[in-house]
């Protein structure tokens, strides 16, 4: 059902891409911008992944250079039973995360020195968690297309004005001048559109699975109040750079974005959390214990602000080992 998801997006994506070349330059242009498209989904589709974390400046870490950080996704890709993904640190300030790749087989995690530093050993492990359910679902392939399309329709857009309009009949463009406009103005927001269609929709079905990899809702929605309240002040300017990503992270890393309606990348972060309470509510009724917010096994602490496991300690076993 996934694959048929996928296939039915690229479709409308590549259909935009050619209707901002057909308001460009006529047929000629809608016939280059089809050719542009189909090779963009098939480059995108072998490195949108490595175009991402490039984006971002990610660097790839391992047990030894972030034994905290690394073990908790290794804990949790196995309870998940998925193959051990690729783990990076974004350097920033805001605390944020997103998933990326092709198939779980090809996927990477990133986690920014923000959130690293600033969450709870069982909110890493909530956020993570969440990244993880992505990668099961297949989302990654999904949203780093997605991305990689919308930001060249909205590049597109942004050069009409200087292909000319295609205001001479040997274009085919009938719109002349009015169809430089449109593909200016509608197009990208058509892209963004679909952009906040596909986060909207599976960011609950990833909270879900990811509070059940973890095994508590609570730590998730912690997590989430935290990274919303720093994400409202605290920049990110590669996201600022590159908003067609926006999408991928697990809190939008853009300013002004505060209400659950048409024209939000993500979920409302308020009612994010009232559905995992809820999620947590269900659980304890179930269950002959309570679902607390700090971990059953040990105490919650925060991380060291120099860093995950830099000073060569053995990670601490989480709820689920």
């Amino acid at each position: 059902m996934n694959i048929v998801r996928t296939a039915m997006l690229l479709a409308v994506m590549t259909a935009l891409f050619m209707g901002v070349g057909l308001l460009i330059g006529g047929k000629g242009g809608m016939m280059i911008a089809l050719l542009v498209a189909v090779a963009m989904n098939f480059f995108s589709y072998w490195n949108s992944d490595r175009m991402v974390l490039s984006m971002y400046g990610a660097k790839e870490v391992d047990e030894r250079s972030a034994p905290e950080y690394y073990g908790i996704v290794r804990d949790l890709a196995a309870r998940a039973g998925l193959p051990m993904p690729r783990v990076f640190v974004i350097n920033s300030d805001q605390p944020n995360a997103f998933a990326t790749g092709r198939n779980p087989q090809n996927a990477a995690v990133a986690a920014s020195t923000g959130l690293l530093q600033a969450l709870s050993y069982e909110e890493v492990a909530g956020v993570m968690a969440h990244e993880l359910a992505h990668i099961q679902n297949r989302d990654t392939l999904t949203m780093t297309l997605t991305a990689t399309i919308a930001g060249a329709i909205s590049m597109l857009a942004n050069f009409a004005m200087f292909f000319g309009g295609g205001h001479n009949r040997e274009n085919n463009n009938p719109l002349g001048f009015i169809g430089v406009l449109i593909a200016m103005i509608v197009a990208p927001f058509a892209a963004m559109l679909v952009q906040m269609a596909i986060s909207r929709t599976r960011e609950y079905s990833a909270d879900r699975r990811g509070a059940e990899i973890c095994g508590n809702p609570l730590w998730l929605a912690s997590a989430l109040k935290k990274i919303a309240i720093a994400a409202g002040r605290i920049p990110n300017d590669a996201a600022e750079h590159n908003p067609a990503t926006a999408h991928m992270f697990i809190i939008n890393p853009l300013s002004g974005e505060r209400m659950d309606n048409l024209f939000s990348t993500h979920p409302n972060t308020e009612n994010r959390i009232a559905a995992l309470q809820e999620m947590a509510q269900g659980m304890q009724a179930r269950s002959t214990e309570p679902v607390r917010a700090d971990n059953p096994v040990r105490k919650s602490r925060s991380v060291p602000t120099t860093g995950w496991g830099r000073g060569g300690s053995e990670p601490p076993k989480g709820p689920w080992s």
